[in-house]
């Protein structure tokens, strides 16, 4: 069985995201990576260093620079005429491309799997991770999505894979990338962070949600992640969000202040090694998860912990 996985990366690096979508891919077969973008022979050297990886298809193209899904999916579509299974990290750009993909050539997508337990069969989460679906598809091409955090990271040094150079320049003209509006930071990226300091609506305002936890989190060397209540009420940017409808994080440490524990957050951070809950209320159901709880006013111990460490 031949597997084809989508290379995520920002034209410069390959993401983590990938090296876990090349775990689960080899549970198929023998594994091919596609990097699409614009002068990214350099990402595609990165790709064959992978450890698990035999092939790598690398297509430059101005239409493909910016990864749209409306000009990568015709590309996949392509090669998936001598591939068995397309796999891709279930990250944004994963599942904007995936299902076009599995409309153009005509099969159901399996999404977001926990585990591979054979070629046409795979566990999922159903019901915001509160039960798994184990699944069976009778497709013969197989368009499939990965729980990154549910998958250890493949080596991203000591693979021998061959590079080659696939012409493409179909661009069908649907979308045309505009511009891009990104807040950056010195942190770490919320995906891939040992550590996760997260804050809920319980802050009560912007000013106090970032005045607080962003010195903790520096102390730490920790990204920030918010609860859907907090992004909603204005105190973090949406790319903070941690849950079913934002990031599926799964760090060493989670610490989650502020944050009652509603069963869309605790999809997104569960798989956490240790998890720290912070919360005034003891009848919170965050800490029926958590590994410490601590009860107590969040506002006397996020300055004292800080102060602390």
């Amino acid at each position: 069985m031949s597997v084809l996985i989508l290379v995520e990366h920002d034209g410069k690096s390959v993401k983590d995201a990938t090296l876990a979508t090349v775990t689960a891919a080899t549970k198929l077969g023998e594994v091919h990576a596609l990097v699409a973008g614009n002068n990214a022979d350099g990402v595609a050297q990165s790709a064959a260093k992978i450890g698990g990886v035999s092939k790598v298809y690398v297509a430059n193209a101005p239409a493909l620079e910016h990864q749209l899904a409306e000009a990568v999916a015709p590309l996949i579509a392509k090669l998936m005429e001598s591939h068995d299974a397309f796999v891709a990290p279930a990250t944004t750009t994963g599942k904007n491309i995936a299902p076009r993909v599995a409309a153009l050539l005509d099969v159901m997508q399996i999404s977001d799997i926990l585990s591979v337990e054979g070629p046409d069969t795979f566990t999922r989460p159903i019901y915001a991770g509160n039960a798994v679906a184990t699944v069976r598809s009778k497709d013969t091409k197989k368009v499939i999505t990965v729980r990154t955090t549910a998958f250890e990271k493949a080596a991203a040094e000591g693979g021998l894979a061959s590079v080659e150079t696939v012409d493409w320049s179909g661009d069908p003209g649907t979308s045309s990338f505009v511009s891009l509006e990104a807040s950056e930071s010195e942190r770490p990226e919320l995906t891939s962070a040992k550590i996760i300091v997260s804050g809920g609506r319980a802050f009560g305002s912007s000013e106090q949600f970032h005045s607080l936890l962003d010195p903790l989190a520096d102390k730490l060397g920790a990204a920030v992640g918010a609860s859907r209540a907090a992004v909603d009420a204005g105190y973090a940017p949406n790319d903070y969000q941690v849950g079913q409808t934002g990031k599926i994080v799964a760090p060493e440490v989670y610490i989650a202040i502020g944050i009652s524990g509603a069963i869309q957050h605790l999809a997104g951070m569960k798989d956490s090694k240790t998890i720290i809950a912070i919360n005034k209320d003891e009848e919170a159901p965050i800490f029926q998860v958590a590994d410490i709880g601590l009860v107590g006013d969040l506002f006397k111990i996020v300055p004292e912990l800080t102060k602390k460490l």
